[in-house]
């Protein structure tokens, strides 16, 4: 899987616990593991610049997706997964650490910005939480891999509660 983690944000952080969450995502997603994934963190003024001309609204958010080929999970157990540009995932680890901060669970930056990548990787993988029943696939499945990955690597203390984005 060749994934490339950029820090642009002028903040230190975990690039390789991003690095980690998102290959153990990508894999426990079935996708193809030659595929090509980007995450960018930026400071809050890029992510407001960002917010504004995709999404126009203001101020910074904590995790936008661009995709690019916009692969999919393969639907079948027997189906082989398609290699492709999944895109790019920007995060903002000064909106990170507010919600960190504000969640029921008081985590740290590191923890939300972990979260923030598996929301951000099952945007470009085409989930989406408009509407009620997508919210409670797209979020459940988000807890099953973050929590999967916290299990795996021994994390203790309570998962982080679902992203509101």
């Amino acid at each position: 899987m060749a994934i490339e983690v950029n820090n642009e944000s002028g903040q230190p952080l975990d690039e390789h616990a991003l690095l980690d969450i998102a290959r153990y995502a990508l894999a426990r997603m079935r996708i193809h593991p030659l595929s090509e994934l980007s995450v960018i963190a930026v400071d809050a003024a890029a992510m407001e610049r960002l917010h504004l001309q995709w999404m126009d609204l203001p101020g910074p958010t904590d995790v936008m997706s661009f995709p690019m080929d916009e692969l999919r999970p393969p639907a079948k157990e027997d189906e082989e997964p398609v290699q492709g540009l999944l895109g790019d995932i920007v995060l903002c680890p000064e909106v990170a650490a507010e919600q960190g901060r504000a969640a029921p669970t008081r985590h740290s930056m590191d923890t939300e910005l972990q979260l923030l990548t598996v929301h951000g990787l099952l945007h470009l993988l085409g989930y989406d939480h408009e509407e009620p029943g997508e919210r409670a696939e797209m979020f459940g499945l988000q807890q099953a891999i973050v929590d999967g990955w916290r299990a795996e690597r021994g994390l203790s203390g309570p998962s982080p509660a679902p992203t509101l984005t």
